[in-house]
């Protein structure tokens, strides 16, 4: 090799060092965690699990279940906790047969402050249009699962929707002399329901019902009272013999709750009744091989129940593609 060549070469090389892209030195700081949408095909339904945010639930609001058995329960399931309580998935989801859209459930909006209220951002970067959802099927009453019946300007979030909520939670929700009777720590949640549910009245969109009623096809309403006075469980047939139980608010602690269901949430307003009805709920979807919906469940909340003796146990659905077209 030539001297002027050698030399052509090392410029090169030593230019080709000075424009070296950034990304070889520069460390990266993600900003964003992933959109919260996951699709899981059952059956002939397409069920799109929607991540609206997280609260923290200490440990103390677990009731009927001595505080050493609950350290021993949350020893190595490495459940996120911090000084304000165990880490709490809030999770709707919206679930496709044919051209049918129904959403179970709507998330905070803003209810609940920052870092929720992500459910309406999530449905449409998962590719639907608010307008498009048919009937929103509600679990119960509460803020985090009705809230979002409105957009961030208090607006109508589901202009076409029929909104779907039993008749003893409305009755109890939606009546200001229930409020007045009620204990202090949930008033509050009262005008949230009211406020949420109001252009849906006006525009008679609001559907009462009373579980055993007809409902949406392939739509069942199960009884699952305890938490609230009119808590449902919404079945859904996908065909195949497969089905989807979307369950609402069965389980707030997970890693506690299926090994001990007599464990109860210091906010349900029937505890006795609220810990019937998670029992059967985990009976039906074990016994059954349903799948399920869980809001509370960690995102995107979707999998099985089976039997452990007495007891039940939370199995997570795998990551699936999914089915080509």
């Amino acid at each position: 090799m030539s001297f002027p060549r050698v030399r052509v070469l090392a410029t090169a090389l030593l230019l080709a060092a000075v424009a070296a892209p950034a990304f070889a030195t520069t460390t990266h700081h993600p900003l964003q965690q992933v959109p919260g949408v996951y699709h899981q095909q059952v059956g002939d339904l397409e069920v799109t699990a929607l991540f609206d945010g997280t609260v923290a639930l200490g440990r103390s609001e677990l009731v009927g279940i001595a505080p050493g058995a609950v350290t021993r329960l949350l020893d190595h399931r490495y459940v996120p906790e911090d000084g304000k309580g165990l880490q709490t998935a809030v999770n709707a989801y919206l679930i496709q047969r044919g051209n049918h859209l129904t959403l179970v459930d709507t998330g905070t909006a803003g209810c609940f402050g920052p870092g929720l209220g992500q459910v309406l951002g999530n449905l449409r970067k998962a590719g639907y249009d608010p307008a498009e959802v048919d009937d929103v099927l509600l679990t119960h009453a509460h803020p985090d699962h009705l809230c979002g019946l409105l957009d961030a300007q208090d607006k109508v979030a589901y202009p076409n929707a029929t909104v779907w909520l039993s008749d003893a939670d409305a009755a109890y929700w939606l009546d200001p002399a229930s409020e007045a009777g009620a204990p202090q720590g949930v008033r509050f949640a009262f005008a949230l329901a009211r406020k949420a549910v109001a252009p849906y009245v006006a525009s008679g969109k609001l559907h009462r019902f009373r579980p055993g009623q007809a409902l949406p096809n392939g739509v069942t309403a199960l009884d699952s009272h305890g938490h609230t006075p009119g808590h449902v469980s919404w079945k859904i047939d996908g065909g195949e013999r497969q089905a989807v139980l979307v369950w609402g608010d069965i389980v707030h602690f997970h890693a506690v709750q299926f090994a001990q269901p007599q464990a109860a949430y210091e906010a349900d307003s029937d505890r006795t009744a609220a810990i019937a009805s998670r029992r059967a709920m985990m009976a039906q979807a074990a016994d059954g091989g349903w799948w399920v919906a869980g809001a509370h469940l960690p995102f995107p909340g979707l999998g099985h129940v089976r039997r452990e003796g007495e007891a039940f146990a939370w199995v997570p659905g795998e990551f699936a593609p999914l089915p080509a077209r």
